[in-house]
């Protein structure tokens, strides 16, 4: 009876000393956010002869969102926080194009694009202008990106920015028309503005 008694109060201190030494800054925190309909992604590319822009529909996004994070010095860090867009939800303006631009992104064995927050440096400095580190799955291919970003504050919070991608970093290649004729450029840019509040 005395060992039970013993074991018990053991587990209780070396839990009180984890307690103790663990912060509120060292363990994630859970929210959740609406991505609302003033928000706007567009894709804007090049060819050798034009320009296409891709909008997505923000209305199809699955919300709300789930946010895991922690402070960390002058850091947010996330975990499991991540944004999916539908390749079916963008629309490039004619079913031709629509067509293309899902054959680009693989899109009948990648339906999806994932963007996986990891972290917002430069929290404590006196600007709203932030460099944030994003995954992006594109295709099955991941990499990382540092973005600058604006947080702008009203009724809930206004985040935009631009991210230029490299389509050959993701393995796409877009078809050729007219017997190689027009040629898409590699580089694209997201230019998106993220509208959220709290759910």
């Amino acid at each position: 009876m005395k060992s039970k008694i013993l074991n018990k109060v053991l587990f209780i201190v070396v839990i009180g000393m984890v307690m103790a030494f663990t912060t509120n800054d060292a363990m994630f925190k859970s929210t959740s956010v609406i991505v609302t309909s003033e928000s706007s992604l567009v894709v804007r590319g090049t060819t050798n002869v034009n320009t296409f822009t891709c909008g997505f529909d923000v209305l199809k996004l699955k919300n709300p969102v789930q946010v895991l994070y922690k402070k960390v010095g002058a850091r947010l860090v996330f975990d499991k926080t991540a944004l999916v867009l539908d390749n079916d939800c963008f629309d490039c303006g004619g079913i031709v194009i629509n067509s293309d631009f899902r054959k680009i992104l693989k899109s009948k064995m990648y339906p999806q694009i994932t963007l996986f927050l990891n972290d917002i440096n430069d929290l404590e400095e006196q600007t709203d202008d932030v460099l944030a580190s994003i995954d992006i799955e594109i295709a099955g291919v991941s990499k990382n990106h540092k973005v600058p970003i604006k947080f702008k504050k009203g009724r809930g919070m206004l985040i935009t920015g631009v991210l230029p991608i490299s389509m050959s970093d993701y393995d796409l290649k877009p078809p050729k028309k007219f017997f190689g004729l027009i040629t898409v450029h590699d580089i694209i840019k997201i230019y998106f503005q993220l509208a959220v509040k709290e759910s």
